[in-house]
């Protein structure tokens, strides 16, 4: 049981009175003394819910100071009363009215549900200022799972809801879904509105717990976490208990594609105004407010007259519609990120589907220029990593989120082509007749029932917002991002050509090259964007040729690449992949044609050039620094050494490899390294079925190839040409023999 009020028992009224004004306690130990005599049973509630009130607005003034001052410099100190209400169990005696023994304190149902109103408040308010009270109510599972039987009571909803994502924030465990009593019909209760703010929640129960950039976690680590953790984690437990409501995917799918129209009813504006306490706890957010508001003004002062007559009224009577606007974007940041966390699920092929069916794409397509990408937006703020929080304004955020939801989307499945409408489509159909290859599978599988409509499918759309964004805008990184994974998995000519088409290779040299663009995010996705738009594709590199047409040019495109093999890598695995498949149809006019005249492919075709990249990615990663981000350098110089090897060159690449050693005075140090790397590599990708078809796709390599060249690579035999072992003197022999031991 919650100890209830022990330290006011102890303490006499005129001892409080006395000390209060000295120790300036505002008279909160009284209030609370009085609030606790109410609390047995025929007490007179009415005295208990006016000592509520007046303990809440005590409270919420120093909750809202709070939310509009710097959170991390914030002391107790700073907030007395919240510190009072604490000390003297304010908490204590609140939960008693809360708690389902306080039906025994009240008289109806009506008057539980003004104490429980308060109670509410009082203790969210209290949240906000003190983390200690967060974390004691977040130990209390049974308190938890209570809260969420308070959501049905509509009075109540929107202070039940964002107490318990306070709770949530801190709570040590993730809470599972499937305890919250018949929580099927407590979300098929809600209305659009609450389902919205239900996401906020859900959000933090799916959501593996962040533990940082998950790019900045080895991967030795995570395999081993792997290891100790084989069954299914909480997060993916509660996104199969989501999935398994009825209605759920389809409710969401509305609420994401709804039109601002389609939206609360003036009717219900005051219900929005309440819904607003919920939201502006961001400075950022008012400002997003006051800007759209001051837009909307001047562009109806352009208008017509009645138009302009509207702008002349005060902004006040104004601001509803631009109130609107921001909310509705800021209740579907919460539901894109839901959908997109259940995308990257174990339960992504049937979110897929429902997805699918329901139309999401399309009604996404038909937002793109009126709500999603209404106009631009100022972006100097600094990029997001894929796993970074986000405290932007709402419209930034809610781009973001639509391009991650691209991205999850498109990323190796066959449904990247409702991203099209049936004109793009049939012109994808030509495109593989003119080159006289088969169209793709899924292409010719996918529903047109289910396509975008309009004249521009959402690929097309995001491509011409995407070639008007300025140099420095952080939106380049996540549109690049959705744009190569259209392109990710087996690859396509017709995908490529179709984008070519469009101008995107010249548009990404541009921003390489030309443009100026410095940040290490952007250029990565840039140069992954390119690999994937000229694999294999002869036009693409006669495309490259004719805009890098100057050898200033050329030279800062290398630069650009040899600054960071990290990020460039998986485009120099590109070009490396294209010049052997190139070098294998020279019956082909064309193709030596583009052979004899690329300043790319001539660069990469000299054999120094490849020996270069190969010690350098060899030199820039260990077993200890591998992550999800720079695995992709072993596998670029996996796939330098295979094509070696079909060639039967690899002894004079390991020859090589050995010579930098000696040449460098560290012999033994590359060869072991790699070695390590090798052997770790086995461990990892033999027992990842995904990752080992990514491989495959992305190279046209058959993963059987891959196993045997690290097996031949990693072999014992001393006297093989083609182990690695071979070109290690034997007093270097396994420096890091333990390194990988359990």
């Amino acid at each position: 049981c919650w100890k209830r009020g022990s330290i006011l028992e102890t303490l006499p009224e005129t001892l409080l009175q006395e000390r209060d004004k000295r120790a300036k306690w505002h008279g909160i130990p009284s209030l609370l003394q009085k609030l606790y005599d109410s609390s047995h049973p025929n007490s007179d509630l009415s005295q208990a819910h006016s000592l509520l009130k007046v303990l809440s607005s005590q409270l919420s003034m120093e909750a809202m100071s709070f939310v509009t001052e710097d959170r991390k410099t914030a002391q107790e100190s700073t907030f007395p009363n919240t510190y009072t209400f604490d000390l003297f169990g304010g908490v204590d005696v609140s939960l008693t009215y809360l708690f389902p023994d306080a039906v025994l304190l009240v008289s109806s149902e009506m008057d539980f549900r003004r104490t429980s109103f308060d109670c509410l408040s009082v203790l969210y308010n209290c949240c906000i200022c003190t983390e200690g009270v967060t974390k004691s109510l977040a130990a209390r599972d049974d308190f938890v799972l209570f809260l969420f039987t308070l959501m049905t009571n509509k009075k109540t909803f929107l202070q039940t809801a964002t107490l318990i994502e306070d709770i949530l924030g801190v709570k040590k465990e993730m809470i599972q879904l499937e305890g919250i009593p018949n929580l099927s019909g407590l979300v098929q209760s809600f209305d659009q509105q609450q389902l919205a703010n239900f996401c906020r929640i859900l959000s933090v129960t799916i959501s593996e717990p962040d533990v940082g950039n998950d790019d900045k976690h080895t991967l030795l680590a995570k395999n081993a976490q792997q290891k100790r953790n084989a069954s299914p984690s909480r997060a993916e437990v509660n996104q199969v208990t989501l999935l398994n409501i009825p209605g759920f995917i389809e409710r969401l799918c509305k609420l994401a594609t709804r039109k601002v129209s389609e939206a609360t009813g003036a009717s219900n504006f005051l219900q929005e105004l309440e819904d607003w306490y919920t939201w502006l706890d961001n400075a950022l957010v008012l400002d997003a407010l006051m800007q759209m508001a001051t837009e909307e003004a001047e562009q109806s002062s352009t208008g017509s007259s009645d138009e302009s007559s509207l702008a002349t009224s005060p902004l006040r009577h104004r601001l509803p519609q631009s109130m609107k606007i921001v909310h509705e974007i800021m209740y579907k940041v919460e539901v894109l990120y839901v959908l997109c966390v259940l995308l990257m699920g174990r339960q992504r092929n049937q979110v897929h589907k429902m997805l699918a069916e329901f139309r999401l794409i399309p009604g996404l397509n038909n937002l793109f220029d009126k709500l999603i990408w209404r106009k631009y937006t100022a972006s100097n703020h600094v990029v997001h990593g894929q796993n970074e929080n986000c405290d932007c304004s709402p419209e930034i955020s809610f781009k973001i989120q639509f391009l991650r939801l691209l991205q999850s989307f498109s990323d190796h499945h066959e449904n990247k082509y409702l991203l099209l409408n049936s004109q793009e489509l049939n012109e994808l159909s030509a495109i593989s007749m003119k080159a006289n290859i088969p169209e793709v599978e899924a292409l010719v599988n996918t529903d047109r029932s289910l396509v975008c409509d309009g004249k521009k499918g959402l690929l097309t759309r995001l491509l011409t917002v995407m070639k008007r964004e300025p140099p420095d805008s952080s939106f380049r990184f996540w549109q690049a991002r959705a744009v190569e994974s259209f392109l990710r998995g087996a690859t396509s000519y017709a995908d490529q050509m179709f984008l070519l088409k469009r101008g995107l290779l010249e548009h990404i040299l541009f921003c390489i090259i030309d443009s100026g663009c410095t940040s290490r995010d952007v250029l990565q996705s840039y140069f992954d964007l390119l690999g994937e738009l000229m694999k294999f594709n002869i036009d693409a590199f006669k495309r490259f040729n004719k805009y890098v047409n100057t050898e200033e040019k050329f030279q800062t495109f290398l630069t650009q690449i040899n600054s960071s093999l990290v990020d460039s890598n998986m485009l120099v695995r590109c070009i490396v992949l294209s010049l052997d498949r190139f070098e294998s149809q020279t019956e082909d006019v064309k193709v030596v044609e583009v052979l004899s005249e690329c300043c790319l492919l001539s660069y990469m075709a000299r054999v120094e050039n490849r020996l270069s990249f190969l010690f350098r990615l060899v030199n820039i990663i260990n077993v200890q620094t591998l992550t999800q981000e720079n695995v992709s350098c072993l596998n670029t110089s996996l796939v330098i050494l295979m094509l070696a090897r079909r060639r039967a060159k690899l002894p004079f690449y390991l020859n090589a490899l050995r010579e930098k050693e000696h040449a460098e005075k560290y012999p033994g140090c590359l060869l072991n390294n790699f070695h390590n790397l090798l052997r770790f590599w086995q461990r990892h990708y033999l027992n990842k079925d995904k990752d080992s078809t990514c491989l495959e796709n992305s190279s046209c390599i058959p993963f059987s190839y891959w196993k045997e060249t690290v097996s031949v690579l990693l072999g014992s035999d001393r006297t093989s040409l083609c182990a690695i072992a071979s070109y290690i003197d034997e007093p270097f022999m396994d420096l890091d023999r333990d390194l990988l031991e359990d």
